[in-house]
């Protein structure tokens, strides 16, 4: 991969990450690098012994999880392999044990898990729910005005319909209308000097 600078190895084996001749895995015939998978660090090993045999080209050796003890693994597997692959080798193997400190840093810190959403999914939701919302007004509407004229007594000469279910909201609506009419015209009943007895219509 060429950038404006320097260009770059995609080959996951690479120890430096360059791509020029001593850095590469594919030109050297014995080559060594510390990869990391699944929160292991693995020393991997190639020599031209085993280059007949791709799918066991690489001999794989686990290091150890304290630092100081897996580089004198890394110092005795490769005794006598040259001074840069040893030194490279180390040098990944320090990243990657700052990779693995930084991560369980992270872990024990409280942080919002990012969920992503389908935009199709969100749309359809959100459609979904402004019908639903809609539908619920329109209801609330009709209930509203039924309730209305139940109240009013539009209803009371149809004997075909069942209104049971609401007297407990038509009841108390017709009590406070007939008191209501009560106050409005009340009969006041009082006697006179003269000994007879009057009524008279007030209105409250």
């Amino acid at each position: 991969m060429k950038t404006t600078t320097e260009t770059f190895c995609k080959n996951k084996y690479s120890v430096t990450g360059l791509c020029n001749r001593q850095s590469c895995p594919l030109a050297n015939s014995k080559y060594a690098t510390v990869v990391e998978e699944a929160g292991v660090a693995y020393l991997c090993m190639k020599t031209a012994e085993r280059a007949h045999k791709p799918a066991t080209m690489w001999h794989r050796v686990p290091l150890d999880k304290n630092y100081a003890k897996a580089l004198k693994q890394v110092d005795g597997l490769l005794k006598h392999w040259s001074k840069f692959l040893v030194h490279k080798s180390k040098q990944r193997l320090t990243k990657i044990t700052q990779f693995f400190m930084r991560t369980r840093k992270l872990l024990k810190e409280k942080r919002p898990k990012i969920v992503t959403l389908p935009a199709r999914q969100v749309q359809r939701e959100a459609r979904r729910e402004s019908k639903a919302h809609v539908a619920a007004q329109l209801e609330n509407s009709i209930e509203k005005e039924l309730l209305e004229r139940l109240k009013a007594g539009t209803y009371d000469s149809h004997h075909s319909h069942s209104l049971g279910k609401y007297d407990g909201l038509i009841e108390p609506a017709r009590e406070s209308k007939k008191t209501k009419a009560k106050r409005q015209h009340v009969e006041v009943e009082y006697e006179a000097e003269d000994g007879t007895t009057t009524r008279r219509k007030t209105s409250a």
